[in-house]
């Protein structure tokens, strides 16, 4: 061996940093939204405490170059840390197994060792919850079977709000053809996602809930933003029983300055099959970067339905009444389309 090769302990330690960001990634990561100064904490918590692996996997002596071969590679060193296994002092060592081994590319040893990590701790949520995604990677078809079942009902038992948890059992829910069932499980989750995971997570409680034969979730009302304006846009039902509107027809939610140019501070552009719809209009929506929603006190809402999809009006297009709105404006700003 050349002198210049790393020692034991510095092996172990890349192996431990290794193993702390899977750790990380597999049983820490946050289920809809990253929170990256939350994230770093956590890390360099992990990290830290990677440094207590020679009480887990043995005494110092037990590192020493007289006492164990040098390993040349990670499989190497991993094979030391599978013959020292028996000394684990606590839940840990598996851990670092189970991630190195997923790093391998072996699932089922990963599958194992987090069984034995899990046996360790059996109250932690998040080994349980762990334990069950590595069961189901390591399924021929990535499924949770009926022990990674057992293990997301026990995480939840402990943490009723263990979010993993609760997403991994509605899948497997989905798996067992119990779609109303998965949609409840989800359920909960709504009330602590948000944004574009929310809105994923609601699609996929919907489609469980069509399946069951049940209907989607009712409509909710859209919370005003700050510097915004929410927008709730009707048909008519007698206008539309007596007008054949074309199905390709682009629907436009305009806000505008009061006494001022036709150009939108603020338009969304949506398809005639959306409504009815709402929207919030805010800086976001403003097609020119110098006219600004938010600099107004005063907007003049209206909604528009266009047979050409231009925004600007051409005869032939179907234009709500106008709407003042005072800003910020607290109360949603109802338009409807085709009332005389």
């Amino acid at each position: 061996m050349s002198g210049s090769f790393p020692s034991p302990a510095l092996v172990f330690s890349l192996i431990v940093a290794a193993a702390t960001l899977l750790v990380f990634a597999t049983v820490l990561r946050p289920l809809w939204r990253d929170r990256p100064r939350t994230a770093l904490v956590l890390i360099a918590m992990l990290t830290l405490g990677s440094a207590a692996l020679y009480r887990v996997v043995g005494t110092p002596a037990a590192l020493d170059a007289a006492a164990v071969e040098r390993p040349d590679t990670i499989e190497e060193a991993v094979a030391q840390l599978e013959k020292n296994s028996d000394r684990f002092a606590d839940h840990q060592g598996w851990v670092m197994l189970a991630n190195a081994y997923a790093r391998m590319g072996d699932a089922t040893k990963a599958r194992d060792a987090w069984e034995k990590a899990v046996a360790m701790a059996p109250d932690d949520a998040d080994l349980r919850a762990a334990t069950a995604e590595a069961r189901a990677r390591a399924h021929p078809q990535q499924r949770f079977d009926a022990r990674a079942v057992e293990h997301l009902r026990h995480a939840l038992k402990q943490n009723p709000k263990h979010q993993r948890a609760r997403l991994f059992l509605g899948v497997s829910l989905r798996q067992q053809g119990k779609p109303a069932e998965a949609a409840e499980a989800w359920m909960p989750l709504l009330a602590t996602t948000e944004g574009d995971a929310r809105n994923t997570l609601r699609g996929e409680i919907d489609a469980a809930r069509t399946d069951a034969g049940l209907p989607p979730l009712p409509e909710e009302a859209a919370a005003p933003a700050r510097n915004g304006l929410v927008v709730k846009v009707a048909l008519d039902p007698d206008f539309a029983a007596r007008v054949r509107l074309r199905g390709d027809a682009t629907v436009f939610v305009i806000a505008r300055a009061v006494g001022g140019p036709p150009m939108p501070v603020a338009v969304e552009k949506h398809p005639l099959s959306s409504l009815p719809l709402t929207v919030t209009l805010d800086d976001a929506d403003g097609p020119m970067p110098t006219a600004k929603l938010s600099a107004l006190q005063e907007v003049e809402v209206i909604a528009r339905i266009s047979a050409s999809g231009n925004a600007m009006r051409e005869d032939g297009d179907i234009e709500s009444a106008p709407q003042r709105v005072r800003l910020p404006s607290t109360a949603p700003v109802a338009l409807t389309l085709g009332t005389p």
